[in-house]
């Protein structure tokens, strides 16, 4: 067990190596996007071709799961000397606060890299060669001296396809090699990413630009940047609207959807994904989450015949 000062005014906390483990691949972050994106693909391709989901999906949700831990855990790494600057960032990174050791986090995340490696391979040779791309570019975008989320353009491009894009084709490209009408949806799931990636961007403006960073917000600034990202917003509902009035979801989902949002709009969201206050567009994002999981699990459910539609 190892203590963690939380700060003058927080009470310290005794956390476990496999605690620390954990926390390092922050899955609570991940997994209610990963868990929906990657159905949805895996859906759509077995909604085009009259198949039925095996173990094949089981494998490569898992292999998302821990190339999204693998993504989390090599940015902790990379950041830790920075992050061990700032006592809230410090108390989160588990490797800035000592309690795992900067050996300790690239074992752990490099042993997740390779599982998560082997489980794409398991479904098949497409999805093993977009998992790998995947993979590589969480590495590239945090890692030094790469670092593509300090530079313009390929700060949002890698984040747009390995947090989002990559989800969506793999679990496709498990099922089917043969896109058709899905290309928008992967084209809604790039610009909903590249959205939140703006919407992060202008949340740590101030942050990023007293680092002396030079990715895209800093160039753009605050207004050009959320430009963007409406501008993305617009055409992620665009593509999403014109892939679902071409069929790639069956219409039954239209009323688990409709009821799901209904259900959502009977909360109050406080926060954002990022646990700060929701404002703005912010205010959807836990829902909208919520409302996706929803509508893919049970669209998974009717599919292996625990619901009758």
């Amino acid at each position: 067990m190892v203590d963690i000062s939380l700060g003058d005014s927080v009470k310290i906390v005794r956390i476990s190596k496999f605690g620390a483990i954990m926390r390092l691949t922050r899955w609570r972050e991940h997994v209610p996007y990963t868990i929906p994106a990657v159905i949805a693909g895996a859906m759509m391709a077995l909604h085009q071709t009259d198949g039925q989901p095996d173990l094949r999906l089981v494998a490569v949700v898992l292999a998302n799961i821990l190339a999204q831990s693998f993504a989390f855990m090599i940015n902790d790494v990379a950041d830790a000397p920075d992050d061990a600057l700032d006592p809230a960032k410090s108390a989160r990174n588990m490797i800035s606060n000592g309690t795992l050791s900067q050996l300790e986090g690239m074992a752990w995340s490099w042993g997740v890299f390779v599982l998560a490696l082997g489980l794409f391979a398991l479904a098949g040779t497409w999805t093993f060669v977009l998992g790998a791309v995947q993979l590589i570019l969480c590495y590239l975008y945090s890692a030094h001296p790469f670092r593509w989320k300090a530079r313009v353009g390929t700060d949002v491009i890698s984040h747009a396809l390995m947090l989002s894009t990559l989800l969506v084709m793999t679990g496709f490209f498990t099922y089917s090699a043969v896109p058709g009408l899905a290309w928008w949806m992967f084209g809604c799931a790039f610009f909903f990413s590249a959205y939140g990636q703006f919407f992060n961007q202008i949340d740590d403006y101030e942050v990023d630009k007293a680092a002396g960073l030079r990715n895209t917000v800093v160039l753009l600034g605050r207004r050009g940047t959320r430009i963007l990202m409406y501008v993305c917003a617009f055409f992620a509902v665009a593509f999403a609207s014109i892939g679902i009035l071409s069929g790639v979801f069956p219409s039954w989902l239209a009323t688990i959807a409709l009821v799901s949002i209904f259900a959502c709009a009977l909360f109050l969201w406080d926060t954002d994904m990022r646990g700060n206050k929701a404002e703005g567009s912010g205010a959807f994002q836990k829902p909208a989450l919520l409302m996706l999981n929803i509508v893919m699990l049970t669209w998974l459910a009717q599919s292996i015949g625990f619901m009758q539609m």
